[in-house]
């Protein structure tokens, strides 16, 4: 068997422990979005669908590759590490590939998102699957309206609030059958905090993916090192040499010792 660099092989396996534990937190990610967001199936929410099953593909084949770079290097195989590495470098370079391109577009998104909501004000226009979205989002959110409360010329019953949320609601007055009622409804429109938790969320998958490009480099370094070492084990070890015009004097017991002769 090939001789590794004890430390390597001990720091190679800490790596790959921390790589696999971004791998679950990936999958964990992944968990957490899909019961928050209560995926039920359903033809709306197909691109979340497809977006948690990306990451639940990206965190198996994390586990698995951190897996696989652990047995390579306690068995010292060099098959193992060489699969390890050609997955390291399609790794980096996919992660570039996505997290480049997302991080230029993040700026671009709040306007984005504005800019495709603003077209079904008024709402009381928007078609009825709009209207949906909206209310729900009203009811989860506490909010009324997407850029604000005048978006809708009607209040549903989404913007209601209750007497004790008083420090998120406003009156408004309304009329029902030509007698005008005042009603409370939720003073704050829902785009700002639609925008906050979506550029929340592209915040940790930029950061997820730059970490594993990170970690992949890492991987690259490591692995090209212990196959070097399998497939030339008998090479010396460097030893760092002190060149000789920079040998100082002789200490001076030896002056001491051997006295110069004196006139």
């Amino acid at each position: 068997m090939a001789q590794v660099n004890t430390c390597l092989k001990r720091t190679f396996t800490i790596f790959n422990i921390f790589f696999a534990i971004v791998g679950g937190f990936i999958i964990g990610l992944a968990l957490l979005s899909q019961i928050v967001t209560g995926v039920d199936g359903g033809h709306e929410l197909e691109g979340r669908t497809s977006g948690l099953v990306l990451l639940y593909v990206m965190g198996i084949i994390t586990l698995m590759i951190a897996t696989m770079g652990a047995y390579g290097a306690h068995k010292e195989s060099r098959g193992c590490l060489t699969v390890f590495l050609v997955c390291m470098i399609i790794g980096c370079l996919l992660m570039l590939r996505a997290g480049i391109p997302a991080a230029i577009a993040r700026p671009q998104l709040r306007g984005f998102l504005e800019d495709k909501f603003r077209n079904y004000v008024p709402l009381d226009n928007a078609p009825d699957n709009v209207k949906s979205v909206v209310e729900s989002l009203q009811t989860n959110l506490q909010c009324c309206g997407l850029f604000s409360n005048k978006d809708w010329q009607e209040y549903p019953d989404s913007c209601q609030c209750k007497p004790e949320e008083a420090g998120i609601c406003q009156s408004v007055n309304s009329y029902a059958v030509f007698m005008m009622k005042s009603k409370l409804i939720y003073s704050r429109p829902c785009i700002p905090i639609v925008v906050h938790y979506v550029l929340l969320v592209a915040d940790i998958v930029i950061g997820v993916i730059f970490t594993l490009a990170s970690l992949a480099l890492l991987g690259m370094i490591l692995s090209s090192i212990m196959i070097h070492q399998m497939r030339f084990p008998n090479n010396p070890t460097m030893v760092v040499t002190i060149p000789t015009i920079f040998n100082t004097a002789p200490p001076k017991y030896q002056e001491l010792q051997n006295p110069p002769p004196y006139c």
